[in-house]
């Protein structure tokens, strides 16, 4: 009797112990089936299927595997074979600027100076006299025709003007270097003949000394007085309600885009604030990792500030300072070594003073900071390897720093190993190679362009992480167009590739998509590869990028779109 009555006690507490470990187990709140997943991590190229739990990656493995981790609750997407990767990261862009260009005439599609007259021309129609109209992403060099009357390929001023007598305009250069005004905007600027070009800037004017209307670099901020002026016509809740409005159009914009982190080359204090805010109240979509951008003054009274770092659950981080060194190399900004071919008198622009750059530089330095320069020619590169170096030895056991050249387009051969001897990344954007093709040869000549423009595969095979980008809005945001032009280096205009040796693998390519940004920004513990314990940013696609046709890539359509593991964007 005693002997049932153990058994029947045994049987029962093994009961209660199976019931308490099924009721302990954990399981997945969101399993991805069925899938071709590429990682991104070497450690497990590849799944089937992947799961997740609150916002992180659970486990991937293959189907039969995860489906062990499901519950009564937990959500089965079948992805039906679809590729899956990490979300897109963009390496460097601008946010509010992108938000905003979706608000604003929009010339990055536009043919020739006659479609963008005919465009202000419609918007005068709908704007109040004095109201000024704005615009960005025309390119003088990709027009299908020169205007009639030009210098260097810039138009005059006059039919723009013809159209708008009473609102003035400004339409920003797509680099975002240079900037278009009319008559009016010129007028409202105190522009007149014997204005002189800045410091770092010029006033492009015809052979009587008269400007077209054509404003290189620092120039343009002889037209921001006036346009400052205007804005602060409008009330605190307008501007405010319209950045706002910037914003959530950027987060669309990206999410529709696969892009779940969003690197910003650039914002002030002020608007830094705001971001954090909107982090911290869980109200962003899409994380940002921003970068510090004031004059050198103002920085350093408010340093003591930063480095924030993972705000609001990791959907918000400011730890790198921007600066730069020169222009763009379209509107004869980039600072070159020798001379332009096409303005044999002309090496480009400085546009902040080597002092104040290495001021800034020791700021980042002595504050844990990031330091990220903006140098697109040659001789802008070489400056700042040699400020970098030059910082980097008052302290030679600091090593892993991550500093950043941004754009890093046009190189010297010597200078291309100096990346890798002082740590640097290069964080470049692959659209832009394809997107300058048109006139880069005519603006640094055969040699200069073959060896030094863009040489992706020349960094790569030194060992530099290349961060992959758009510089949005200078170029569309999409990260499928700008992974075309890296692994083929073909111009969507003639289909011509573009000294092709310099192309990246699929491989490298996604990497500096995902995981290369994510080291470029110190995150790589926590994104840019499907890994278990790392966030739930990933995107579904159409084509797989690894194995697909050239061909085919172009025409990838972004699925679905996780941030978190939540679903943001969805086009099935």
């Amino acid at each position: 009797m005693k002997r049932i009555v153990c058994q029947i006690s045994l049987i029962l507490a093994l009961c209660l112990l199976g019931c308490q470990s099924e009721n302990s187990k954990e399981y997945a709140d969101l399993i991805l089936t069925n899938g071709n997943i590429y990682t991104v991590d070497s450690s497990q190229p590849n799944a089937e299927a992947i799961a997740i739990k609150g916002d992180r990656i659970m486990k991937l493995g293959t189907s039969s595997e995860i489906d062990a981790l499901k519950g009564d609750s937990t959500e089965i997407i079948d992805l039906e074979g679809r590729f899956v990767m990490p979300g897109f990261i963009e390496g460097h862009g601008h946010f509010s600027g992108l938000g905003g260009s979706l608000m604003n005439l929009n010339f990055l599609r536009s043919k020739n100076w006659d479609e963008i007259v005919a465009m202000v021309e419609e918007k005068v129609k709908d704007s109040e006299p004095g109201e000024w109209i704005v615009g960005r992403g025309w390119h003088q060099e990709k027009w299908d025709k020169t205007p009639d009357r030009n210098v260097l390929g810039y138009p005059f001023h006059d039919r723009l003007s013809e159209v708008s007598p009473d609102n003035p305009v400004l339409l920003r250069h797509a680099s975002g270097h240079g900037s278009f005004a009319n008559a009016k905007a010129m007028e409202l600027a105190g522009i007149t003949a014997e204005t002189p070009s800045p410091s770092g800037g010029e006033i492009v004017r015809d052979s009587r000394g008269q400007a077209i209307g054509m404003f290189e670099e620092t120039a343009q901020r002889l037209l921001s007085g006036a346009y400052g002026e205007y804005r602060a016509t409008l009330s605190d809740e307008d501007r405010e309600k319209e950045w706002y409005k910037q914003i959530e159009l950027a987060e669309m914009e990206c999410l529709s885009n696969g892009i779940t982190s969003f690197q910003d080359a650039g914002s002030g204090t002020s608007n830094i604030s705001r971001y954090k805010e909107l982090a911290e109240k869980g109200e962003l979509d899409v994380r940002l990792w921003v970068m510090l951008r004031e004059g050198y003054d103002s920085m350093k009274d408010k340093i003591d500030q930063f480095p924030i770092i993972g705000a609001g659950n990791n959907f918000f981080t400011c730890k790198a300072i921007k600066t730069a060194l020169d222009g763009a190399l379209g509107p004869f900004g980039a600072w070159l070594l020798k001379p332009y071919e096409d303005k044999t008198d002309f090496h480009g622009q400085n546009t902040v003073p080597m002092d104040v750059v290495r001021n800034i530089a020791t700021l980042a330095w002595e504050n844990d900071m990031q330091l990220c320069v903006h140098a697109i020619g040659d001789r802008a590169n070489r400056e700042t390897l040699n400020i970098f170096e030059e910082t980097f030895n008052t302290d030679s056991e600091k090593r892993d720093h991550r500093w950043r050249v941004e754009h890093a387009q046009h190189l010297s051969l010597e200078d291309i190993p100096r990346f890798k001897e002082l740590g640097v990344i290069a964080s470049m954007q692959g659209i832009h190679c394809t997107s300058d093709a048109p006139y880069v040869i005519q603006r640094l000549g055969p040699e200069r362009a073959r060896t030094g423009a863009y040489v992706w595969r020349s960094l790569l095979d030194n060992g530099v992480v290349i961060a992959n980008g758009t510089d949005a809005p200078v170029e569309d945001v999409s990260a499928i167009e700008s992974f075309y032009a890296s692994v083929t280096r073909i111009r969507r205009d003639n289909n011509e590739e573009f000294f092709p040796e310099q192309k990246m693998t699929r491989e490298e390519a996604i990497y500096s998509y995902t995981l290369g940004n994510a080291f470029a920004g110190f995150e790589e513990d926590i994104k840019g590869s499907l890994s278990e314990g790392k966030l739930a940013d990933l995107v579904v696609l159409s084509n797989d990028l690894v194995n697909c046709a050239d061909e085919e890539i172009l025409s990838t359509k972004v699925l679905m779109t996780f941030v978190g593991g939540e679903l943001k964007y969805q086009n099935l």
